[in-house]
Formats: structure tokens, sequence, C-alpha cells
């Protein structure tokens, strides 16, 4: 396709003095007129041009497909450490809820010990007790039998004894005396323990 004379100088010009080139499909259909080697030269420029340009947004689309295959393959590889990350943290939830629950337990099995603990002390405390007061009223009952054996001797014999009488009467006003300190002091024992728990 042919143009015409103002059109073409209008070009020339453009590339002259703003170094502005026709590109793209037109140069397939522009002509030049014959024996118009300035306009031919044009057209060849024009061309070349057009040619470089189009190669170098050939290589530009080429490194943007590249870098966007890269960014996609970069995107995978944080969506997987996204959902690793996820997944360690639910299972470091997880591992803290057992974490607590055992605590619990331990919490449970260590109050059941103490329980246990102070159950054995109170049971040797009043076993201990019990042997006290059983070994105190043997003590009081076998100086209470020899005291009253000594008195009624005393008394078949014919013989007076003032020591062994007053001996006699003090040691079972003591021995009552005691054996009632004896069972108060159990009572409160047990009163004591009982309110405690």
């Amino acid at each position: 396709m042919g143009i015409n004379k103002v059109c073409r100088d209008d070009l020339l010009k453009l590339a002259n003095e703003k170094r502005i080139y026709l590109e793209g499909n037109i140069l397939k259909v522009i002509s030049a007129n014959d024996g118009d080697s300035e306009f031919i030269e044009y057209l060849n420029i024009c061309k070349n041009k057009d040619k470089d340009s189009r190669i170098k947004r050939l290589s530009v689309t080429k490194q943007v497909q590249a870098q966007n295959k890269e960014l996609v393959a970069k995107q995978r590889e944080n969506d997987a450490l996204m959902e690793e990350l996820q997944t360690a943290l639910e299972e470091a939830k997880n591992a803290e809820w057992e974490a607590d629950k055992l605590r619990e337990e331990a919490e449970k099995g260590k109050d059941k010990a103490l329980e246990d603990l102070e159950l054995m002390q109170k049971k040797t405390q009043f076993e201990l007790i019990g042997q006290i007061v059983k070994v105190a009223l043997w003590v009081i009952l076998g100086v209470g039998i020899i005291t009253t054996l000594l008195f009624a001797f005393t008394l078949v014999t014919g013989k007076e004894n003032p020591i062994l009488e007053s001996t006699w009467s003090n040691l079972f006003g003591i021995l009552l005396t005691n054996s009632f300190s004896i069972i108060g002091t159990i009572m409160g024992v047990k009163y004591a323990t009982e309110k405690n728990e």
C-alpha cells in the first residue's frame, strides 16, 4: 500500500526531529514508491526497530513468566510451610492440653498420697495412744492390787500401819484422778483430730 507525499514527509520529519518511528503490523502493508531510497531506508529502520522491540518485549514476557513461575513455586512453599506451622501449633496445643491433664492427675495423686500419709499418721497415733493407755491401766491396776493386798494383809494380821492406810487411800484418789485425766486427754485428742478433718 502506498502513501501520499504529505504523509511520507510527515513520517520522515517525525523520525528526524523526534526519533519516533512506525512499528507494528502496519509496516507489512506500507510500501515505498519506486526510486524513493530515503523512504525505503526509513521503512527498513522502522522494521529493524520493530524487530528489536518485539525481541525485547518477548524477552521481558519470558522473564515475567519465569518470575511468575518462581512466585507460584514460592507461594506453594509458603502454603506448605503455613500448613506445617498450623499442624505444629495444633500439636503444641494438644501437648499443652495433655501436660495440663497430667499435671492435674499428678496433683490428685499428690493429694491422695498426702491423705494416705495423714491417715497412717493418725492410725499410728491412735495405736500409740492405745498402747500408752493399756500400759498405764496395767500399771494402775498392778499398783492398786498390790496396795490393796498389803492393806488387806495388815487388816488380817491386825497390825496397824498408818503409812500403808494413807498410801492406800491416797493411791486410789490419785488413780481415780489420773484415770479421768487420761480419758480426758484421749477424748480431747480424738475431738481435735476429728475437727481438723
